[in-house]
């Protein structure tokens, strides 16, 4: 079972909030660093997506339209069911973060590197998930505005402008500017990729230092944790399902399946952290967690679920080799009897 180092880092980062949250000017200081994080990460983002891999990948138009319909879909319909568990199992600010959740787009590399394990078809994971990437930086913000509500900022004119200045002009700013900063990112992405680590280690600490400071940890109680944990298990089995046997239906091939359950069943939690800190503002410390949650969970159980899908092709080429020998010998015993 696999422990991601970064979300032992993160928990680390919440336990300093926890012990040493920014207070006043502090705060002050913390947040604005915060805003300039996010806006460097999208800039980024946009830096690194590839117009031309992209274009590219439009020609496995249905497997892409298939992954989204997974992640701005049926993801966000079963957060929407999960409002009947409310105020039973989830508190009103976990379901906020649940549902939240579940409509932050699909990551990229955990989709690249469990298709790959899983022997799958990896150039469609790669596009699927930058696919999603893009889309979520609009409907992302769109879909938490609409479903939300006043939890998630609303519609107002502020959250908006929000949106537009913090992810959506750096996202474009990166794109315009990728024909002269590509190459160096490119050189530097070891480098670069601290750097992202870092930004979203401080959008956590700026959160969590927010929710302590405001006392709004005493909202959630361990048997509330596990409660959530049972949730977004039945979650992510059910996502896991349906993507797989939903894409078998669709009569996709077995490669093209692998791709569509691991791009369709995974959230970013580098996407979702930044535009939860956007989103929700002061009360983003409660939202992010059921996303921290789900992130490690999802890694645990792909990591499974990879491996024995690698197992039955191996499986499956012993089974068509070994009757191919065996044929083989027959024809070769054969041959040496009709000469003898």
């Amino acid at each position: 079972m696999p422990i991601d180092p970064y979300i032992l880092a993160l928990l680390g980062t919440v336990g300093i909030a926890a012990l040493l949250p920014a207070r006043g000017t502090g705060a002050d200081i913390a947040g604005g660093a915060s805003t300039a994080a996010v806006s460097l990460l999208f800039f980024l983002y946009g830096a690194r997506l590839s117009t031309r891999e992209a274009l590219d990948g439009l020609k496995h138009w249905r497997l892409h339209v298939t992954v989204l319909a997974c992640t701005f879909i049926a993801f966000p319909l079963l957060g929407l069911a999960a409002k009947g568990l409310v105020p039973y199992v989830l508190t009103p600010a976990l379901f906020s973060g649940f549902l939240f959740l579940t409509l932050v787009p699909s990551t990229i590399q955990s989709s690249i590197a469990f298709t790959s394990m899983a022997r799958g078809n990896v150039p469609a994971a790669i596009c699927a998930g930058s696919f999603s990437s893009l889309a979520g930086i609009v409907i992302t913000p769109l879909l938490a505005a609409a479903l939300l509500g006043n939890s998630g900022g609303g519609f107002s004119a502020d959250s908006v402008m929000k949106i537009v200045l913090q992810l959506l002009v750096p996202f474009l700013a990166g794109q315009f500017l990728r024909k002269w900063v590509g190459g160096f990112i490119a050189r530097n992405k070891k480098v670069l990729g601290f750097v992202d680590r870092g930004s979203i280690l401080l959008v956590v600490y700026t959160a969590f230092s927010e929710g302590m400071v405001q006392g709004i940890w005493h909202q959630v109680t361990p048997l509330r944790l596990l409660a959530l944990l049972g949730v977004e298990a039945v979650l992510l089995a059910a996502m896991l399902s349906l993507s797989w046997y939903g894409s078998k239906r669709l009569g996709f091939a077995r490669g093209d399946r692998i791709a569509i359950q691991f791009a369709g069943s995974k959230k970013s939690l580098a996407a979702g952290l930044p535009m939860a800190s956007v989103l929700f503002g002061a009360q983003a410390s409660l939202a992010v967690l059921p996303l921290m949650l789900f992130h490690q969970m999802q890694l645990m159980v792909c990591a499974v679920i990879a491996k024995r899908r690698s197992r039955d092709i191996e499986d499956a080429e012993d089974f068509v080799t070994e009757p191919s020998r065996a044929e083989e010998t027959r024809t070769v015993a054969g041959t040496a009897t009709r000469s003898g």
